[in-house]
């Protein structure tokens, strides 16, 4: 009942390095032989996309990351039987840098997609009959491909349901490129189009909060409408839910360190770089504990924070910047019954404190009972809350949604908590993004807080690491071909659906994250 550590997280909160004798001065990648070299420091997925990125195209890279493993903040750990996720992680068939990612690792056949959308939403006030109702997707072309989804989603009157189909129309035609989309909020762009504070509930933020962390009125509108538009609205199939079957570990981790070692990567864990300097030659020295790394190039894949006590002066023109860029938290709550409670992969819930509920139980290697993990976005009222409060609170929303929870018993309730989980999606994030170059050459930024055009999801996070390894091998005169085939690559995955007559697969995706992310 007490909230969950996660074991072997020293390297997450101070300097921790490798036993190392003395200080040697090395050279990026395996060895010190001539050649062109870079130093990624961060082993989340933006920095794992780099350094393979990078790696596939000749350059002998270093991988360097202050936690013991590798994954970020999409990761796992062991309690007790249980191999837990810090939180559900799930993407969209749009995704196609992190479908990319996957199959670069070798794990797309651990993380699926369902054969079509369907999320089915339980309202835990509503009627005998009527508590559930279904979001899913036909074959037919956008945007009547959601038509008879809205038509009997039961959630909404007749008028509401109207509403929603125009206030959609009317974000499918939003430019983009405007930047004025991003000073605006998304709450009030709905209220102006007729949207009902039910509708905004059981619909808007039903998707946006999950995959924004912010309700629709802390939200940029350019955010919010480059979710709806591309999950929704640019391709029948886009919005398709994948997850991983197994422990996120399994594929960040373990296969990631696979992948990176076959590529000819070197990497460290438990290594937390202090500092970053230029020699007058051009070159980047890399200075860790006990040790000096010298490189041609630098990829700064870590949290904004860290990046801006990193970066050199000069680096960019208003360094401050990053750190106005707030941040906001993720809540999950997991919860192991007696017995089955819940008969299907997941849902959405209405009229609830809860938000998003999925079962982990094979997954987690649960060999009897069920282990149910919710996800609970735009946690800022709760992510301080006492595990004993937050028991009081969920257990008996789960008895409500779950008739078959009453009667089971709780062999065990434990809260994970991820406080800077996302960047804040607040109108006006965007000018405070900066892109993957610097001014100073040979260092680039990676991350999902960068400017992608996504909020803080896996997808974000791939593409930032693909577009920091395209603008360094650019740089220095290297191929980069294989950098541009998100597209392509996700076309031929097994499982993909064709294409609508005349489209092509989306070229990005929202991979919700934590809450869905």
């Amino acid at each position: 009942m007490s909230e969950a550590t996660q074991p072997g997280e020293p390297g997450a909160d101070g300097p921790v390095g490798p036993d190392r004798a003395g200080t040697s001065v090395g050279t990026a990648g395996t060895g010190t032989s001539a050649g062109t070299s870079a130093v990624v420091v961060g082993g989340g997925l933006a920095g794992i996309t780099a350094a393979l990125s990078l790696a596939d195209a000749g350059v002998r890279v270093t991988l360097l990351e202050g936690r013991p493993r590798l994954g970020g903040l999409a990761f796992s750990f062991r309690r007790g039987e249980l191999t837990v996720d810090n939180g559900q992680h799930v993407f969209l068939r749009c995704c196609t840098a992190y479908r990319w990612f996957l199959d670069r690792i070798d794990a797309t056949s651990l993380a699926p997609l369902q054969d079509r959308l369907d999320v089915p939403v339980l309202d835990a006030d509503g009627t005998p009959g009527r508590r559930l109702g279904r979001i899913g997707r036909t074959a037919l072309p956008v945007p009547l491909h959601l038509a008879r989804s809205l038509a009997t989603y039961q959630h909404l009157s007749l008028t509401e349901r109207a509403k929603v189909g125009r206030a959609a129309l009317a974000l499918k035609a939003l430019d983009l490129d405007d930047p004025a989309l991003d000073d605006q909020d998304f709450g009030s762009w709905l209220a102006a189009h007729g949207q009902s504070e039910r509708a905004v509930e059981a619909l808007w933020d039903l998707v946006g909060v999950a995959t924004l962390n912010a309700v629709a009125g802390d939200s940029s509108l350019g955010l919010a409408a480059m979710v709806f538009k591309t999950g929704l609205l640019s391709d029948p199939g886009a919005a398709d839910i994948g997850w991983a079957r197994v422990p996120l570990g399994e594929l960040h981790d373990t296969l990631a360190r696979k992948a990176l070692g076959s590529a000819g990567v070197r990497t460290e864990v438990r290594t937390r770089v202090t500092s970053i300097s230029r020699h007058e030659n051009g070159r980047w020295s890399v200075q860790v504990p006990g040790e000096t790394i010298d490189a041609d190039t630098v990829v700064l894949a870590v949290p904004q924070r860290e990046a801006h006590d990193l970066l050199p002066a000069g680096a960019l023109d208003a360094p401050e910047r990053l750190l106005e860029i707030g941040d906001a938290p993720i809540l999950n709550v997991h919860v192991v019954y007696d017995r089955k409670v819940l008969t299907r992969p997941f849902f959405a819930a209405l009229g609830s404190p809860v938000q998003w509920v999925f079962d982990r139980t094979e997954a987690s290697g649960l060999r009897e009972g069920q282990y149910l993990a919710l996800s609970q976005s735009a946690a800022q009222l709760e992510i301080d809350e006492p595990v004993a409060v937050l028991r009081e609170r969920y257990l008996p929303e789960l008895e409500r949604l779950l008739p078959a929870a009453r009667d089971a018993e709780v062999k065990d309730f434990f809260v994970t908590r991820e406080r800077t989980a996302t960047f804040a999606p607040a109108p006006g994030v965007g000018r405070l993004r900066p892109g993957a170059r610097t001014k100073a050459p040979g260092l680039y930024l990676a991350g999902a807080w960068t400017a992608t055009g996504w909020p803080a999801t896996m997808e974000s996070a791939v593409r930032s690491g693909a577009g920091a390894a395209a603008a360094a091998l650019g740089a220095l005169g290297r191929p980069r071909d294989h950098l541009l085939r998100f597209e392509e690559t996700a076309r031929t995955l097994p499982g993909d659906a064709p294409p609508a007559p005349g489209r092509t697969p989306a070229g990005t995706g929202a991979s919700p994250r934590g809450g869905l992310r």
